[in-house]
């Protein structure tokens, strides 16, 4: 093998080492420069590449996986997909629980890599039988030879992106970040990311982002977990209703939640401004950065280095779809441009 020749023996190779991409004409009137992390350059378009691998190649390490086992997750749709792939390539099943928030997109993906797929419904209690944490809990109990990856609970979340893209991140902008912003899901990215950046330079400031609906940004300011903060949201991959251990919150300076709409419409305007199709989760992120630029968050000599998790791909039924947005009450945005020839 040589990869200077961009030759490699399997896909999982090119995991990790994605692009900082300047940001130009959406942040053209904010203060401050910024760079977006675009994890969509990942073989499986997300940063929970970086997971599915690490966790998977510690389990065998540790001798808890052995050829022919059984993989099994709790999943918004992105670690599932990996997980499906890194499955894939080393010869294992794969057996995942998604919450029925996930796009169709998403869920289409993950039996086109081969997974065994339950969908749960998303709003109920977490401790619900019919949740998808504790229907990958009962799979885990009743198959033999499994794995449970458990990304909410399991430190090796954080410890990826510690090893991964926090140095990346330091490397790419020479240690001159002053902000890392981030969604809060798992809090995995944002966790290992911050830790390790925080430890080059404690001055750095991390900002989580959150949703409206989910308990964290109040856990975070109180220690206390508020269930009536609990409420239904549309965006997918940030936010909880239960606290994961997978969050650091020690290494995280203040959360910021960003309302449904408002996001969807960013989402979109990442896309046709900066030409990167991206997730809704990329369009939370940046419409946390226009709330910040509100609040003079940042100076004009600032570097800023936002989180893009995801490919646009995995939303084409949701936030790209005008009928899906019209569905939620929100204005499609984009001008009409398709002309049909008869």
């Amino acid at each position: 093998m040589n990869k200077t020749k961009n030759v490699f023996d399997n896909v999982l190779q090119l995991i990790g080492h994605t692009p900082l991409i300047k940001l130009n004409t959406i942040t053209a009137s904010f203060n401050g420069n910024y760079f977006a992390k675009v994890e969509a350059f990942n073989p499986g378009h997300s940063s929970k590449d970086r997971i599915a691998l690490y966790i998977i190649e510690e389990a065998e390490r540790r001798g808890y996986l052995k050829p022919g086992d059984t993989i099994i997750e709790t999943t918004s749709g992105n670690t599932g997909f990996s997980l499906a792939m890194v499955s894939i390539i080393k010869g294992y099943k794969c057996i995942l629980a998604v919450s029925s928030k996930s796009s169709m997109d998403k869920i289409d993906m993950l039996k086109a890599m081969g997974a065994e797929v339950y969908v749960c419904p998303a709003n109920v209690k977490a401790d619900d039988s019919k949740s998808y944490y504790q229907v990958a809990k009962r799979l885990h109990k009743e198959t033999e030879g499994s794995v449970y990856i458990n990304q909410y609970f399991n430190d090796l979340n954080i410890e990826a992106h510690y090893k991964t893209t926090g140095p990346e991140i330091w490397e790419q902008t020479q240690g001159e970040i002053t902000h890392l912003v981030a969604c809060s899901g798992t809090g995995g990215t944002i966790s290992g990311a911050a830790q390790y950046l925080k430890e080059q330079n404690p001055n750095i400031k991390v900002i989580a982002v959150d949703a409206y609906g989910s308990v964290l940004k109040k856990y975070h300011e109180t220690k206390e977990l508020d269930t009536n903060e609990i409420y239904p949201y549309r965006i997918e991959g940030l936010g909880k209703n239960l606290i994961p251990s997978s969050t650091n919150f020690d290494v995280i300076d203040k959360f910021i939640k960003v309302p449904d709409e408002e996001s969807a419409y960013t989402t979109r305007e990442i896309a046709q401004t900066e030409g990167l199709f991206v997730g809704y989760t990329s369009g939370a992120v940046m419409q946390a950065v226009k709330l910040l630029n509100a609040s003079n968050e940042f100076k004009d000599t600032d570097k800023i280095v936002v989180i893009f998790p995801d490919h646009g791909s995995r939303y084409m039924s949701k936030v790209y779809c005008d009928k899906w947005m019209g569905a939620q009450g929100f204005e499609a945005t984009a001008e009409e441009k398709i002309t049909h020839i008869t």
